[in-house]
């Protein structure tokens, strides 16, 4: 995989947002901006390790990390949470959209996904 554009928080909110899924909201979870789906966490900046953070099932994770640990990978913070932190110069943006989307409708009530699904 080649060498991306190093991608900051603004850069992934912006594209995160530009989505237009409903239900998406910027927040504050402990003191750092993050983007929320439905009341829920949904993607945000890790402050320690500089890097974006997705939720991902262990099993994804594990494979991410394997595959490919010049992208991905998770610090002891996060080893017991379903989550996976991307090297910000190695973020591809098609992944990014695949992830957000299937972590907003895994999180989205039935109703709105019936209404949305039905819009789409």
């Amino acid at each position: 995989m080649a060498k991306r554009k190093r991608v900051t928080y603004e850069d992934l909110k912006s594209f995160a947002l530009s989505l237009g899924l409903p239900g998406v909201t910027e927040a504050v979870s402990w003191g750092q901006p993050c983007l929320k789906a439905h009341g829920k966490l949904w993607v945000f900046w890790s402050p320690t390790e500089d890097a974006p953070v997705f939720k991902v099932p262990f099993e994804e994770r594990e494979m991410l990390v394997e595959t490919e640990p010049e992208t991905f990978f998770f610090t002891d913070h996060y080893k017991n949470h379903k989550l996976v932190l991307v090297r910000p110069d190695r973020l591809d943006m098609g992944w990014a959209e695949a992830n957000l989307l299937r972590v907003w409708r895994a999180q989205a009530p039935k109703k709105l996904l019936k209404t949305y699904d039905e819009g789409s």
